[in-house]
């Protein structure tokens, strides 16, 4: 039997029908318990019902300069392009709620720096995608075992590395429903990664649950820059996580102040969700590094390129770079309550080699100096 990569599309072992698929499934929830996935679920490879609106919000404009989302729209809609004859999506959620400063108060103190609670530790992409190929391998095992004469079915596994519709597969796999702020939500709350194996397998898929936000709209309210524009809408160009995180170049200067202290993606909308009051302590690979959660932006400001790329190695943060980490805490410190300690900070990047990061500065010195008068 040929064996090959689950992660490329390998083939690792039976495809046809025969075989108790159901109790596959039943083995598949029991090994993700054991990697310390939450839940686990099956849907269908079919996200045809899906479709539209993906390409309703990228005709609206509202993915910004994300132009992969536009460019993978197609493989976004049909799996099987992905993986030819997918079938099945395995679902998987993994907690990472950190024991952290809290977030409230850190959102309050104008010269500290708030970092999104999901980067404020290991990598996500590295510990969902371990742990999924595991998962994978175990399957294959096992299949094999049911039919070992078969020809090998193909699997493959995401962690927010190609464009899967994840959201889409963990509402129809049952293991979260889809809040108001778009993204997946269960009873204890919405700080999880998702993850998906892609399979040819034909799994029996799960029932969907219910969704439990009803008239609720705290998440909308509570948005610093108006980025839910409606329920389950998000417009990515005014939402602080893009802002920060995805857009390369400069921030809008009207969206600035709405900032804050945030230089690195945005919790409001789930800070403020009833539901994360029954949130528990997520993975420890995902515990604070760096005294992330709470460190003052001057510190931050004066990281070197050389130690912000080795202090931030094996974290999401790193992907962004030291000039639009110095973009981002030069808005915070623009934000921030004046003081000569904050002036003191900007000053020293007035001449720095960047002239996104010079512009940037040159904005909160203004804005120090509007305070002033």
């Amino acid at each position: 039997m040929q064996e090959r990569n689950s992660q490329t599309g390998a083939r690792c072992g039976p495809a046809n029908g025969r075989g108790d698929y159901a109790k596959v499934v039943r083995r598949i929830k029991e090994w993700g318990q054991e990697l310390g996935f939450a839940s686990i679920g099956i849907a269908s490879a079919d996200v045809s019902a899906a479709a539209p609106w993906l390409l309703r919000w990228l005709a609206l404009g509202r993915h910004g300069e994300m132009d992969y989302m536009a460019k993978h729209a197609s493989l976004r809609a049909e799996p099987r392009e992905l993986l030819p004859g997918a079938l099945s999506v395995i679902s998987a959620r993994l907690p990472y709620w950190p024991d952290a400063a809290d977030a409230e108060q850190v959102l309050a103190d104008s010269e500290l720096a708030y970092v999104s609670r999901y980067a404020l530790g290991r990598d996500y992409h590295k510990t969902v995608r371990q742990r999924l190929q595991k998962l994978a391998e175990r399957i294959r095992l096992e299949v094999t075992a049911l039919a070992p004469t078969d020809e090998g079915f193909a699997c493959r596994v995401f962690s927010d590395s190609a464009p899967v519709m994840e959201t889409d597969f963990a509402c129809r796999s049952g293991i979260a429903w889809r809040g108001k702020h778009t993204l997946s939500l269960v009873r204890s709350g919405s700080w999880h990664f998702l993850g998906e194996i892609y399979t040819t397998l034909p799994l029996p898929p799960d029932v969907p649950i219910a969704d439990h936000c009803g008239d609720c709209r705290r998440c909308l309210d509570a948005c610093p820059t108006g980025a839910i524009v409606a329920p389950y809408e998000v417009d990515a160009r005014l939402c602080i996580s893009y802002l920060t995180i995805e857009l390369h170049g400069a921030i809008p200067q009207a969206l600035r102040p709405l900032i804050g202290n945030r230089i690195y993606g945005c919790d409001d909308c789930q800070l403020c969700c009833p539901w994360n009051r029954f949130t528990q302590l997520g993975d420890p690979d995902f515990a604070v590094r760096h005294g992330l959660d709470a460190t003052p932006l001057a510190v931050l400001f004066a990281w070197t390129e050389e130690q912000f790329n080795t202090r931030l190695a094996g974290s999401p943060i790193r992907r962004i770079g030291h000039q639009r980490w110095l973009r981002n805490i030069a808005v915070a410190l623009g934000n921030a309550d004046s003081s000569p300690a904050v002036v003191a900070a900007l000053t020293t990047r007035l001449d720095d080699p960047s002239a996104l990061v010079r512009e940037h500065v040159a904005w909160a010195l203004a804005r120090h100096a509007v305070k002033n008068e």
